[in-house]
């Protein structure tokens, strides 16, 4: 066996195979001084380790290689096993195949990972057996162990991880497909990666669907199995979850059920109201009673990196979205705040439209800094919408440099928002150690006050 990508599924992939007795080869292009913390979770299998370029040889003489996430099929190693016939499996195709209980998959351009950690956080409310895993940052290989056929198996799914499976989940949850990921894919190919999600479905499945995104609705007018919906803004059919005026209600039959009101929600933002309305829909489906419900959506403050409060400082409020990859994800968290914002934007640019943010920006930012490789086309996204004048608008290198000089702009009473548009790879390895390095240089202000 053959693991292409060291990263969290490559681990994983690699502990597992190994525990089962296999004979694995580690193939990553990074050296090993840039894995050593990778190279330290498998110290203790016995595998064979090809670093330093991914090699073809590696890959036509295996019986299966297992790609991660993110590895693209131009990859030498990817195309040298396509060449020699050799089956391509992944973390989750191998899940999908042992998983002994059903498995919940959820995936969206946005919101996903937090309509997971909702969904496991209701079912921990309701004493439900469960287990969370996949692409929110937890192997689930290393889950197999703890479930039973009994357990509640939530997995978040990303459009890359859909790109190698045969099979879907027996509830599928969409939460919404936008423009993301176009330096890599098409339109088209990226919302057929989205689709693999309910591809496999049988009859005897369930797909649940935001019929407020274009996208996620059309996948519902022919989804295999049985079909739930969410809306903000109309009332649905049959099962699911929506909005009735301020209400979150639940409909399950004959039965509604008011979960909470808009002001009890302990999210900002309407975008989480959206993903809240799916994760009541998903519990529903998992046995989970409106009252867990209910005492989750007036508790569940977030997840790290999504709008996530770190500090205020001089009474200026600072908070770290870094899981805001895109400009549809920037707009999102823009919109959370009824405050004036200074905004910090930069990274690496997906080639996606970038106006409607910078309009919206022009509209509720005091002050916009820009940083890294994508600094100069925000700066002049920024300069070019309508009614930028009145904001500030600095260009700086780093997160630490946007940090200070947020702070340097930034009005008690004001957020500042790391909310970047764009992907870390021109500095960061992750969103998550980006959004580490803003809570740092943030803590860093508090204690030169």
């Amino acid at each position: 066996m053959t693991v292409v990508g060291l990263g969290i599924e490559g681990i994983d992939l690699v502990r597992f195979l190994a525990g089962e007795g296999a004979r694995v080869t580690v193939s990553d292009r990074r050296q090993p001084a840039d894995l050593t913390e990778a190279l330290a979770a498998i110290e203790e299998c016995d595998v064979t380790l090809s670093l330093g370029a991914n090699r073809p040889e590696d890959a036509a003489t295996a019986d299966v290689l297992f790609v991660s996430q993110g590895v693209p099929s131009d990859n030498p190693a990817v195309e040298a096993a396509v060449a020699a016939g050799v089956p391509i499996s992944s973390m989750l195709g191998l899940f999908l195949e042992r998983c002994p209980a059903p498995v919940t998959g959820i995936t969206g351009s946005s919101g996903k990972t937090t309509t997971t950690a909702l969904v496991g956080a209701m079912l921990e409310a309701e004493g439900l057996d469960h287990v969370v895993g996949g692409n929110i940052g937890v192997g689930l290989l290393s889950l197999l162990p703890s479930i039973s056929p009994e357990t509640r198996v939530v997995a978040e799914i990303s459009h890359s991880q859909l790109e190698r499976v045969s099979a879907s989940p027996h509830v599928a949850c969409v939460t919404n497909v936008t423009p993301n990921h176009l330096d890599r894919y098409s339109w088209e190919d990226y919302v057929a990666l989205k689709r693999r999600i309910v591809q496999f479905q049988t009859p005897d499945d369930t797909s649940v669907f935001n019929l407020d995104n274009e996208v996620s609705r059309a996948f519902s007018r022919d989804a295999p199995g049985r079909v739930v919906t969410t809306s903000m803004r109309e009332a649905i059919a049959g099962d699911g979850a929506m909005m009735d005026g301020d209400a979150l209600v639940r409909v399950r039959g004959s039965a509604r059920d008011t979960v909470a009101t808009r002001g009890e929600v302990a999210l900002r933002g309407e975008h989480n109201l959206e993903n809240l309305l799916s994760a009541i829909a998903v519990g529903a489906e998992l046995g989970v009673s409106a009252e867990a419900a209910a005492r989750v959506a007036r508790s569940f403050a977030g997840v790290p990196h999504r709008l996530e409060p770190v500090a205020t400082v001089g009474g200026v409020l600072y908070v770290n979205d870094s899981i805001a990859t895109a400009p549809e994800r920037t707009l999102a968290g823009l919109r959370a705040f009824g405050e004036r914002v200074v905004l910090l934007l930069g990274g690496r640019d997906k080639n996606l439209p970038v106006e409607e943010m910078a309009a919206e920006a022009a509209r509720r930012c005091r002050a916009v800094i820009t940083f890294g490789e994508s600094g100069n086309l925000y700066a002049r996204a920024m300069h070019a919408a309508p009614g930028s004048g009145g904001v500030t608008v600095r260009q700086v290198q780093s997160v630490e440099e946007a940090v200070q000089a947020a702070a340097a702009l930034a009005q008690a009473g004001d957020v500042v928002l790391f909310s970047p548009a764009a992907t870390s790879f021109d500095q960061y390895p992750n969103f998550e150690i980006r959004g580490r390095a803003f809570r740092d240089a943030v803590h860093g202000l508090e204690g030169a006050r």
